[in-house]
Order: C-alpha cells, then structure tokens, then sequence
C-alpha cells in the first residue's frame, strides 16, 4: 500500500474504508473505488484481483442466483441491488487482500497481544493446512501419470475434506484442553 505509514495506520484505515463502502448505496461510485484500488495496487493489481475472482466466485454466484430465484418468484427483482452487492463484495475482498499482501499484518497488531496471538495461531493454522493441501496435491499428481476421471478427482477432494476436518477437530480439541487446564473454563 505506501511505505509512509506504519502498519496499525494502515490497519486502521483499512477498517475505516471497509465501514465507509458499506454506507456506499450507488454501484457507479462502489466502481470508481474499485477503480482506485485497482490502480493503487499497482503491479499487484493483477494477482490480487485474479485471487479475489477466484476467491468470491462461489459466493457472489451462489447469492446473485438466490437473490435472483427470490426475487423474480416474488415479483421483486432489482438488478440495481444485485449489482451493488456484487461490486460491494468485490472491493471488500480486493482491499483484503491488498491489505494482507502489503502490510504486515503481525506488526499492525503489535498494540493489542491478544489479537496478535490470535492472529499468530490462525496464521500457523492456515500454513498446516496449506502444506496438508499441498502433500495431497503432490501424492494425487504421483499416483495418476495420466489426467484423473470426475470419480477419482471427487474421491480425491472427498479424502482431504475428510483429513482436514479431523484435523481441525484434534486441533480444536487440544486447543480447549490446554485451555481448560489453565482454568479458562472456570465457571
């Protein structure tokens, strides 16, 4: 983002802006925003745009679709507001991404060490998680020399989900002992 400010500015008026673009009802001026950041994120403009697409594609379908379905059923549609929260969503996650690819975030929350625990432990979390992906990613490419059918890939992304969830459950269940062994679950 600049190198003048300190990361907590930064932190701070990433927050402010992320406020600001909800009291913002009109798409042209949701867009001219977009606009800027695109422009501002210079040469990062590109990859972190190509991360947020990817990012809110599911979602932002998933909810124009709903939001279309329902509408057009009760006779309500708005193609206004559907553009709005489209944009709306796509700046926010634009700017999340530029905020966590410019600054660094442990430094931004220096001042407050419960929120940099936090932090710290989600980002060790999402690192477990991405080398789980990765083994997974690799031991599946080995195992199929020749491009894999709908059946095997399904498998595939059913056998990670299963191992991710198992282990986020052992991590959460370490988590609350360690923590209940420090009387955080005292009544």
């Amino acid at each position: 983002m600049g190198a003048r400010l300190k990361p907590q500015a930064w932190l701070l008026v990433y927050l402010a802006s992320v406020v600001a673009i909800t009291f913002i009802h009109a798409p042209a001026v949701l867009a001219a925003l977009f606009a800027l950041a695109l422009l501002g994120a210079g040469s990062n403009a590109w990859p972190i745009l190509r991360k947020t697409l990817l990012a809110v594609a599911a979602f932002n379908l998933t909810v124009s679709l709903g939001y279309t379905a329902v509408a057009l059923w009760q006779g309500n549609f708005h193609g206004h507001y559907l553009l709005l929260v489209n944009i709306r969503v796509l700046l926010l996650v634009f700017l999340g991404f530029w905020l966590v690819k410019s600054v660094d975030l442990l430094g931004a929350l220096s001042g407050f060490p419960l929120l940099r625990l936090i932090a710290t432990l989600a980002i060790g979390q999402i690192k477990t998680f991405e080398r789980v992906l990765r083994d997974f990613r690799m031991a599946f490419q080995s195992r199929n020399p020749l491009p894999p059918g709908l059946l095997d890939r399904t498998r595939h992304a059913a056998s990670q989900a299963h191992t991710l969830l198992d282990k986020s459950m052992a991590s959460a269940s370490k988590a609350a002992l360690a923590m209940r062994s420090r009387g955080a679950f005292d009544d």
